[in-house]
């Protein structure tokens, strides 16, 4: 029995099975309509005008280096009209972050792209070792996370770009919408399916691999042979997000499908107008500028419970209290540099999707 054709253009052999569709195809159409889906995506999303100047959070990972080839590959086959720039934000987690770090310098020379590197250090005064060392392994994603995406923020706005570009794939947004129901956080469920966020204070920022599966990324940078670094950060294995991903990986291996099942029932989902009363607006952080809740961002309530020996200010009820019965912050308490944006955006301009035919020899 000959064997089989790929299921796209007939002629090569596959050699792999996508597990997003189950087709059976081979890697030259594997890697046409991985790059014709991610254009799609952002084509019918309009996430950019010509003459965008885009920041791309690199990591030194499989997610981030993928984007940053393919975002390249797409701006030049399709004629976007972007000037790409990686960001790199080093956390300070020795032997993490240090070595992706070089990855992310041997990308630059690779894609001919600037990059940009800010240090927790440098913005905040402390190290994630650093803050590990003081508060234990608990709660050290909640200040990472929190960190990390002003620091993103602050990094882009230095490279007075208009679009920051993150390497979120259809996994993870999976797994928020899980996380969200899981801990009933309303507000959050209501918006962690948009492809593209953008507050008055903030920069536009998006998710071009909202729809692509994590396994397709990896299978991607595996035949491309791309240069990323793949271990995982040394303090993650104890963050919640843990819990949602094995459920998603057993829901996976019973239904393929059940990932962009559940992006699209996030989708779905409509927040009540009496709910939506009860959230605080937003408003502009009076101690640093950047767009909070309440008086005072989460950036700069945690950093604050750290430089006054209370870790958990902005973690618990008791750290909070414990924080307001100590007094006002002292004049030489450690603060965030003010935030300011660059220049405010311009009309958008369409880019035409195109159909998923295999590419012809």
């Amino acid at each position: 029995m000959p064997p089989k054709s790929c299921a796209l253009c007939n002629v090569s052999r596959p050699i792999l099975k996508r597990p997003k569709t189950g087709q059976q195809i081979c890697k030259d159409c594997f890697f046409y309509v991985f790059e014709t889906e991610v254009h799609n995506t952002i084509s019918e999303a309009q996430l950019f005008r010509p003459g965008d100047r885009v920041a791309i959070g690199a990591s030194g990972g499989k997610d981030s280096t993928v984007l940053a080839y393919v975002m390249k590959t797409l701006n030049e086959r399709y004629n976007y009209g972007l000037d790409l720039y990686l960001l790199s934000i080093d956390e300070g987690i020795t032997g993490y972050r240090d070595d992706s770090l070089e990855t992310v310098k041997r990308n630059q020379q690779q894609y001919s792209m600037p990059l940009k590197i800010l240090s927790y250090e440098e913005l905040y005064g402390w190290t994630m070792d650093a803050i590990v060392s003081e508060i234990g392994k608990k709660n050290n994603c909640t200040f990472c996370g929190v960190f990390r995406r002003q620091a993103l923020d602050r990094g882009a706005a230095t490279l007075a770009v208009d679009h920051i570009v993150t390497g979120h794939n259809a996994d993870d947004i999976a797994e928020t919408v899980l996380m969200n129901i899981m801990r009933g956080d309303i507000a959050r469920l209501g918006r962690c399916t948009l492809i593209c966020t953008q507050g008055e204070d903030t920069i536009k920022r998006s998710k071009p691999f909202k729809y692509a599966y994590e396994k397709e990324i990896v299978m991607y940078a595996y035949f491309k042979k791309l240069d990323y670094f793949s271990t995982e950060c040394i303090y993650s294995p104890d963050a919640y997000r843990g819990h949602a991903r094995v459920f998603l990986k057993d829901l996976e291996a019973a239904r393929p499908s059940a990932i962009i099942d559940i992006i699209h029932s996030g989708e779905a989902f409509e927040v009540r107008e009496e709910v939506k009363k009860t959230q605080k607006a937003q408003q502009t952080c009076k101690r640093c500028g950047y767009m909070s809740s309440n008086d005072l961002c989460k950036a700069c309530t945690l950093l604050e419970g750290l430089e006054r020996g209370i870790a958990d200010a902005g973690i618990s009820d008791k750290g909070k209290k414990k924080l307001e019965a100590s007094g006002p912050a002292p004049d030489s308490l450690r603060k965030i540099p003010y935030f300011e944006l660059p220049g405010g955006p311009g009309p958008a301009v369409a880019i035409e999707s195109v159909q998923q035919a295999p590419p012809q020899d």
